[in-house]
């Protein structure tokens, strides 16, 4: 038992080394990051409960939440090289299932939409990405690689490799070769204002109609270069 746990404890340990260029040294890891404080309390707790010592398990459990601001079901399965950045807010259900070298930001939820027993919590695959503040709601799936933005709400599924925004949370890309390895920040750059792309896109459509059209003149009301938006007829 304690053998494969020391092993996972390295893993989740190296897993923040590989990932997070904050990360100076294994001790300062080990001694300063509440994220991997929680994974650890996980890792004791899961196996006290898969041992029938539940009581036990949710005093650990309890007590970790108390100290890194991550609540976790002990009953949860999360998979080797979990990375919880910043850590606090974080709120992991009792039937929700984690894969390996997931990396989840300050607040994130993977909550569930049903007061019944039975799975009631998301499924996130291997390498996914799940950006600040995002909820992900109910027993849905989260393909391999997939990123999910910040402030995101998920509820219905996610295929592989995609990247997914907004409220409710909306496909808007996906990764061109999801990738065997742990994922990186630079992998792929999540929307910032999905909303704002969107109507610049269809304000390109519009210019393109307008000039099958004959239209004498044509004023591209949208966002320039530098981001700002520039026109006069704003009525559309």
């Amino acid at each position: 038992m304690f053998e494969g746990l020391l092993a996972e404890v390295r893993r989740d340990t190296d897993s923040i080394l590989d990932r997070d260029p904050a990360a100076r040294s294994r001790i300062e890891t080990m001694l300063t990051y509440p994220g991997l404080h929680a994974v650890w309390a996980y890792r004791v707790a899961h196996r006290l409960w898969g041992q029938d010592h539940r009581l036990v398990a949710r005093l650990v459990s309890s007590g970790a939440r108390r100290i890194t601001g991550v609540d976790i079901h002990p009953a949860a399965t999360l998979g080797q090289g979990l990375f919880i950045d910043h850590a606090v807010g974080v709120v992991i259900g009792e039937t929700a299932e984690v894969g390996e070298d997931v990396t989840i930001y300050q607040g994130v939820t993977l909550g569930g939409t049903s007061l019944e027993r039975g799975k009631r919590h998301p499924t996130v695959g291997d390498r996914v990405v799940i950006g600040a503040g995002a909820k992900v709601l109910g027993p849905l799936l989260v393909g391999d690689d997939a990123r999910i933005g910040a402030n995101s709400v998920v509820v219905r599924d996610v295929p592989a490799g995609s990247v997914v925004v907004g409220v409710p949370g909306q496909i808007i890309a996906r990764t061109v070769a999801p990738s065997s390895a742990p994922p990186t920040l630079n992998d792929q750059p999540i929307s910032a204002d999905p909303v704002s792309a969107s109507l610049a896109s269809l304000m390109r459509r519009l210019e393109l109609l307008e000039r099958q059209v004959g239209a004498d003149e044509v004023e591209m009301v949208g966002p320039g270069a530098d981001g700002n938006w520039r026109g006069e007829d704003f009525s559309i």
